[in-house]
């Protein structure tokens, strides 16, 4: 009779030791201390955050910790201040970070690292530049509870979720595809209207998008023959992903991870899988939908190299299965969840939205302040008018940019990238956000010093320019020209030659 050894579960030990040691070894050593100084500055925006981030109207848990003066006077001063001095050291360790991937010095191991650690304290923050959490945590509430979130808004539902939703989005139906509505429902089944356990336990459900937007990524670059650690630092370091959708608790984590990773899986051949992954991106959220069509052409190509068909053979075969495979793949979906396409009627909701971000908004807004010294121009009217254009201008871009872009696998990474800026750039109304649905696509196309200079710059601008509760400064000279002066700053940083050592910007 044999005795067993201890062999195997030495074995298993040792690998379950063997990622920590190198953690351990990355913070001790000089291509960890990006990640250490992020870390810092996220425990300062996670501090900051109790008191000027996007709190609770009514939270007992600060009341109870004797925290609630930190909202107030000079505690609110205070939080402000942390916070901010916590997303500048962010700011600072994404910019060394991107120095030295651009010269060839930072590993795609210390990218990776580098978002576990300045993602860490996160995880336990406030949300942070917006109050959406709020507004899917009560959707997700009507469907527990028996109501159509795709008929009816969050005011028909009065609970305890409700008193934290913005009043705009109150009356306003669900926008979200079947998928995010029935990871909604669940939370809340899970949680009950317990709204910080609700918050915490939505932004766990946000790590599946961040991780396959990490898998992803290194396959798409190299796919294409470009810098892995500089397309991490563009799309996964970046402060709109780790801040806003990780800090901020947006749908759009799971949206461009389940994107990315369609888009890598479909590059590698295996079509069913990634348009089905892409279908499930936009049963999240709608604008995963705009890789499809460029997703056939790759599909078609493949299919007439292979089996040697006909062009219009292959592209109607890709195209009627592409089609089949998200039509399955909603039915499926909407079927578990027990909803309809109602959702795509609430898309509109955006309207409600008034910032020049997008341009139909911004030109109302000029017309309005420079005919308004002229005469009498109303506002409302005029932007009336320019969303009308914007949305004619999507209508014809979209299919134009479609057939321009379809000759290779780069082309169709670069016709995505672009239709996701010409939606985002001329849709009714756009936010901070939006701007994080072409980051996937571009990462692995923004690879000059130049580009990587202005992803940089634009990013730390949009980052600026929002206030940690959600609101925005963009009708405030001063914050506007704090958040330019920022942005510049980032652009020369980035844009400076590099140096034998790259050190602290």
């Amino acid at each position: 009779m044999s005795v067993p050894t201890s062999a195997p579960d030495s074995a298993s030990s040792t690998a379950a030791r063997q990622p920590l040691s190198r953690l351990r070894e990355f913070a001790a050593a000089d291509e960890g201390r990006p990640a250490l100084l992020g870390f810092v500055g996220a425990a300062l925006i996670t501090t900051g955050g109790l008191g000027s981030g996007s709190t609770k109207q009514h939270d007992p848990l600060l009341e109870s910790l004797h925290l609630s003066w930190l909202r107030f006077g000079h505690g609110l001063v205070l939080s402000s201040v942390l916070l901010w001095v916590g997303v500048t050291l962010m700011l600072s360790a994404w910019l060394w970070l991107g120095r030295r991937a651009l010269v060839g010095r930072a590993s795609e191991y210390a990218m990776v690292a580098s978002a576990a650690f300045w993602l860490a304290p996160l995880l336990l923050s406030v949300p942070l530049f917006s109050r959406d959490t709020y507004s899917y945590l009560a959707q997700g509430a009507l469907l527990r509870d028996g109501l159509d979130p795709y008929a009816v808004g969050p005011i028909d539902n009065p609970n305890p979720l409700l008193d934290n939703v913005s009043p705009i989005w109150t009356i306003t139906t669900a926008p979200y595809g079947p998928a995010f509505i029935m990871i909604a429902r669940l939370v809340t089944m899970l949680v009950g209207n317990h709204v910080i356990a609700g918050t915490m336990l939505l932004r766990l459900c946000m790590l599946p998008g961040l991780a396959l937007l990490v898998w992803a990524t290194p396959r798409i670059a190299r796919h294409v023959g470009a810098n892995v650690p500089v397309a991490l630092w563009v799309c996964v370091l970046n402060p709109l992903v780790i801040i806003h959708l990780m800090g901020g608790v947006h749908n759009e984590m799971l949206m461009v991870g389940l994107m990315a990773a369609g888009i890598a899986l479909t590059f590698e051949r295996r079509h069913v899988a990634g348009i089905a992954v892409i279908a499930v991106g936009m049963a999240v959220k709608a604008t995963a939908g705009l890789a499809l069509p460029f997703m056939v052409w790759v599909w078609m190509r493949h299919l007439r190299d292979r089996r040697d068909y006909r062009p219009l053979q292959a592209f109607s075969a890709t195209a009627a299965m592409s089609v089949a495979i998200v039509v399955a793949v909603f039915a499926a979906l909407s079927g578990v969840a027990g909803v309809g396409l109602g959702w795509l009627t609430a898309l509109a909701g955006s309207v409600k939205i008034i910032n020049w971000l997008s341009v139909p908004t911004a030109t109302a807004n000029l017309v309005h302040a420079v005919g308004g010294l002229f005469f009498a121009v109303s506002f409302y009217g005029v932007l009336q008018v320019t969303r009308v254009i914007g949305v004619a201008i999507i209508a014809i871009a979209l299919p134009l940019l479609w057939w321009r872009f379809r000759h290779d696998d780069r082309e169709a990474l670069v016709g995505i990238a672009w239709v996701m800026l010409v939606v985002v750039l001329f849709a009714p109304a756009a936010l901070p956000w939006y701007y994080s649905w072409p980051l996937a696509v571009l990462a692995p196309l923004a690879q000059s010093r130049r580009a990587v200079a202005s992803v940089g710059a634009f990013s730390t601008w949009i980052m600026v320019i929002f206030k940690p509760d959600g609101a925005h400064g963009m009708y405030s000279w001063p914050h506007v020209l704090l958040a330019t002066a920022v942005a510049v700053f980032v652009w020369r940083v980035l844009d400076r030659p590099p140096t034998a050592e790259v050190s602290t910007p």
